[in-house]
């Protein structure tokens, strides 16, 4: 492969940022979650590995009533947390032991908001120069959908639970490779 990189698994991740009911922003919205599964295409045997951290916002340190209702995450959770800048060194850490990889994540929110906040924050997005693959484009491909659907609607399209909490990065993450366990990781 001369000098190629070769990707060792892909990081299947998802976000959870501050909210507010009727989309009435008091500020931007920033990451209060993160978490991520490593996940093989050949996997080995054994627990997929995962990554979460709760993170601190710092333009609107309190958490809406609403964002609480939809995601479960608490006050308590976010204040005891790192900033995001801790926080995304942590992930990018753990991303990164295995060798290189590929981000993927349900959609493109969750790499834009990655930037938003590295631009909010004045640091460097450590992950600009990494791979990223829209599973939810991926899943539409896969399926022939002529658009592609929500994270619950294609679980349903598959048979599949919601297991966990929806809208809970770590949930989220992990009914992402549940979707890519069940034939969609073919399209990768």
């Amino acid at each position: 492969m001369s000098g190629e990189k070769v990707a060792t698994g892909y990081v299947v991740f998802d976000l959870e940022a501050t909210c507010w009911a009727g989309g009435l922003e008091q500020a931007p919205s920033e990451i209060i979650e993160i978490g991520a599964v490593r996940f093989h295409l050949a996997p080995a045997e054994g627990k997929l590995q995962e990554f979460q951290t709760f993170v601190r916002p710092f333009l609107a340190p309190k958490i809406s009533e609403f964002c609480t209702e939809l995601t479960t995450i608490r006050q308590a959770d976010v204040d005891a947390a790192p900033g995001f800048p801790e926080a995304l060194a942590a992930f990018h850490r753990w991303s990164a032991s295995e060798g290189d990889f590929i981000l993927a994540a349900w959609g493109n929110y969750d790499g834009a908001q990655i930037a938003r906040d590295c631009a909010k924050h004045g640091i460097d997005n450590s992950f600009e120069s990494v791979s990223y693959v829209n599973i939810k484009t991926t899943f539409a491909k896969h399926l022939g959908l002529s658009r592609s659907m929500g994270l619950g609607g294609a679980l349903r399209k598959l048979g599949l639970r919601q297991e966990g909490t929806a809208h809970r990065a770590i949930d989220d993450a992990r009914s992402v490779v549940r979707i890519l366990q069940s034939g969609v990781a073919e399209g990768l």
